[in-house]
């Protein structure tokens, strides 16, 4: 086995002498062979890692609204990767993601909520544990790792209206997707 068994999950693109295809493809616009791209030069697979090129990819499909795109550019807003990192520019594409569903996003954004919380002063340490209730409630319903415990944790700290606050956000955004999605939410990654 020369490599490791999730390159093969996450190669959406063809290996090999198809690269020059999926580059036509994704100079045209497709989004999918935009974020392929991305995925291959981010993880090295069949072509040098550049970290820069997968940016550019991944910012050209989140552009688009492709989700997973956003979350990873975000990924490298927030760590630096091939792109100067920038904490607002992760969190702007953090959000994109989430509010299409992306369920790491979702989970990732409560975690940033949730240490916002512990830093600020009232109202707004309130209103930030509100938001992460509700984004750990939205990533646990799709069954996104920690994220049941993570919002029961939480919810210890808040106080009853405060939960159903986050009940009422979490509703009311699962309610203005359903008209929006009439293919399932994007796969947990």
């Amino acid at each position: 086995m020369d490599k490791p068994w999730y390159r093969a999950f996450f190669a959406r693109t063809p290996h090999g002498s198809d690269l020059k295809e999926t580059r036509v493809k994704a100079d045209r616009g497709d989004t999918e062979a935009q974020f392929g791209l991305g995925l291959k030069y981010g993880c090295g697979d069949g072509v040098v890692q550049d970290f820069s090129q997968a940016a550019t990819w991944y910012r050209r499909a989140a552009d688009q609204d492709h989700p997973l795109a956003q979350f990873n550019l975000a990924m490298m807003y927030a760590e630096g990767q091939g792109v100067p990192q920038d904490d607002v520019e992760a969190a702007r594409w953090m959000r994109k993601a989430a509010e299409l569903g992306d369920a790491g996003a979702q989970f990732n954004l409560a975690v940033r909520c949730q240490r916002a919380s512990l830093t600020r002063e009232e109202p707004a340490a309130s209103e930030a544990k509100i938001e992460a209730y509700k984004w750990f409630q939205l990533a646990a319903t799709q069954g996104y790792g920690n994220s049941a415990q993570s919002c029961e944790s939480l919810n210890l700290r808040m106080t009853f209206d405060e939960v159903v606050q986050g009940d009422r956000r979490a509703a009311a955004f699962a309610d203005a997707l359903l008209p929006r999605a009439s293919a399932p939410l994007p796969p947990a990654h």
